[in-house]
């Protein structure tokens, strides 16, 4: 049974002749009449009592004429709806990340992304690290902000973030007013280090040459509570330098970069290769591309001067 048949077959009643439903249907008449004999075999009834030229239904016939009113009413419902989607986007999406994401990077996303498509909801899934990636991978998650790199060949990884991972210290510590700092100065001074994730393995890179002498206060897994604790002088962390710049502009904390090179925190939205995109879904990745385009600009340094400009 196929929609294609039950049309035909409303068009039969409705026109009380094969050889009418066969005109509108665009097919013969055979071509109709081996349409209906097909339904009347699936169903096991006959719908049709022919009664020489004329034609009535039967009494499965009638009963079946309600249900195919209904199917083919949800069917048109069903693509007014879809339609409408296009129009209107609704429904959820799900987006996977760690804390200090949802709060520093995605606030600016989502509240553009609300303003083009307020009809959807976001809905966070708080995850750390792998997690994320694993979230997006199992389909529980539309998509995920995770570190670079992601090495899942399943999803498209599209870098939208770049933040240096600095030193996290009181504005009044005594290397606060450094420029930069190695992992030997840093070992002199108890420190809160992330529990885990792509931030952690890097700083266990850095401070390998100096590993067993480095003071380990506390291991946390919260942005804000190392802050905290950094300002109650529970020792010196790391963190990327935008989680952190409100306390910095508040004279609170302060950042320092860690030598010999600057260490790097460059993250990805991920999203599945073969996942089919609604056009909500295409105008998420669309407005982070956007945000991360302007962020970028932003920081970019202004071009040099010309002589004439520099004129007064």
């Amino acid at each position: 049974m196929d929609l294609d048949q039950l049309h035909t077959f409303l068009e039969i009643v409705r026109l009380k002749s094969f050889s009418k439903a066969a005109h509108t249907c665009f097919r013969t008449q055979p071509a109709i009449s081996a349409q209906i004999r097909q339904l009347e075999q699936e169903l096991n009834t006959s719908l049709f009592e022919r009664l020489g030229t004329r034609i009535q239904l039967t009494a499965a016939g009638r009963i079946f004429c309600d249900y195919a009113e209904q199917i083919l009413d949800l069917r048109r419902r069903a693509q007014d709806t879809i339609n409408e989607l296009e129009r209107t986007p609704r429904g959820e999406l799900v987006i996977a990340a760690n804390e200090a994401t949802c709060i520093y990077v995605l606030p600016t996303v989502f509240s553009e992304f609300k303003k083009r498509f307020p009809n959807v909801q976001l809905l966070v899934d708080r995850s750390y690290g792998a997690h994320v990636v694993e979230a997006v991978v199992d389909n529980l998650a539309d998509f995920g902000f995770s570190q670079l790199p992601v090495q899942e060949k399943r999803l498209q990884v599209l870098p939208v973030h770049t933040d240096e991972i600095r030193l996290l210290l009181p504005a009044a510590h005594q290397l606060a007013s450094m420029s930069s700092v190695s992992s030997e100065e840093v070992a002199a001074f108890p420190l809160l280090l992330p529990k885990g994730g792509s931030t952690r393995s890097k700083l266990n890179a850095w401070l390998e040459p100096v590993e067993d002498r480095i003071q380990i206060s506390m291991e946390l897994d919260s942005t804000e509570m190392i802050k905290r604790f950094v300002r109650a002088g529970m020792g010196l962390s790391f963190m990327a330098a935008s989680h952190f710049r409100e306390e910095v502009q508040a004279g609170l904390l302060a950042g320092v970069s860690l030598a010999p090179e600057p260490l790097m925190r460059r993250l990805a939205l991920v999203y599945r290769k073969d996942k089919a995109l609604s056009k909500a879904g295409l105008g998420f990745i669309q407005t982070v591309t956007e945000r991360a385009q302007a962020s970028a600009e932003a920081k970019a340094p202004s071009p040099t001067a010309t002589p004439a400009e520099q004129k007064p």
